[in-house]
């Protein structure tokens, strides 16, 4: 049986991911957090040895906060096992050290583990490749209030399906938070729209905008359940590979 091990124990995904797996009969290992202590399931402890974890596992799944990823990474190297990172806020710096891990263990890394999610990404991506520049891309995403960074992982994730679509760098083409008077709409450019609000778990539109038409791609997450289905999908994915980067889109065979 595959054991799981989880990073982030304690929070809203890593008790989802527990309950999920419980519910589908696959191994937990344990959990760590911050706090390294509690339990994640009855008779489970949650503790704060991320190698002990990680040697305990088959397989990591990473939900917690981007300052934590290189000590994760680094006991997932030490003890030869792949991770999944559905961790959102990343930076330059934590892809590189993805980057890094990535010459020595299987990881996947994405910024929604929701197999809805990453299909929409897939249809975003051609309908970039098919439109010109005339059209204009906006996104738009609402989240919970509790969320601490915008844009969402998951946003950004369809921005660079997009910009994989037209052959640009995002970084490069991309707006946001717009205030004031900010100009003209830059041509080419991604227009990113953040909303927080109430308990909404992730909804996110892709608007292709052009003269007299539009065309409006989108995803509602009800719960978090979809996201840990996701998670151990993934993860049981990750098994089977060499050491590596790998997305979702290998998941799903696309």
């Amino acid at each position: 049986m595959t054991s799981i091990g989880i990073f982030g124990a304690a929070g809203r995904m890593g008790r989802a991911i527990a309950t999920m797996a419980a519910e589908a009969r696959i191994g937990i290992a344990g959990g760590t957090d911050r706090s390294g202590t509690g339990e994640i399931a009855p008779g489970i402890a949650i503790t704060a040895d991320s190698l002990a974890l990680a040697e305990a596992s088959d397989v990591l799944i990473d939900f917690s906060v981007p300052g934590a990823l290189s000590a994760h990474l680094d006991a997932c190297i030490a003890a030869k096992k792949p991770i999944l990172i559905g961790t959102t806020g990343l930076e330059p710096v934590h892809h590189a050290l993805i980057d890094e891990a990535a010459k020595h263990i299987p990881v996947l890394q994405t910024g929604n583990t929701s197999l809805g999610v990453n299909l929409l990404a897939a249809l975003v991506e051609k309908a970039a490749a098919g439109l010109g520049d005339d059209w204009d891309i906006e996104i738009v995403e609402m989240h919970h209030r509790h969320k601490v960074d915008a844009p969402s992982g998951t946003a950004l994730l369809l921005g660079e399906a997009a910009a994989r679509g037209r052959g640009i760098v995002l970084a490069d083409n991309s707006e946001r938070g717009r205030d004031g008077i900010t100009g003209a709409r830059a041509k080419g450019a991604i227009g990113f729209a953040a909303l927080r609000g109430g308990s909404v778990a992730g909804d996110h539109q892709v608007i292709f905008a052009a003269e007299g038409e539009r065309i409006e791609l989108g995803h509602r997450a009800e719960n978090r359940t979809i996201f840990a289905r996701g998670a151990i999908k993934g993860a049981q994915w990750l098994l089977g590979q060499s050491a590596g980067r790998y997305d979702m889109k290998g998941v799903l065979g696309l």
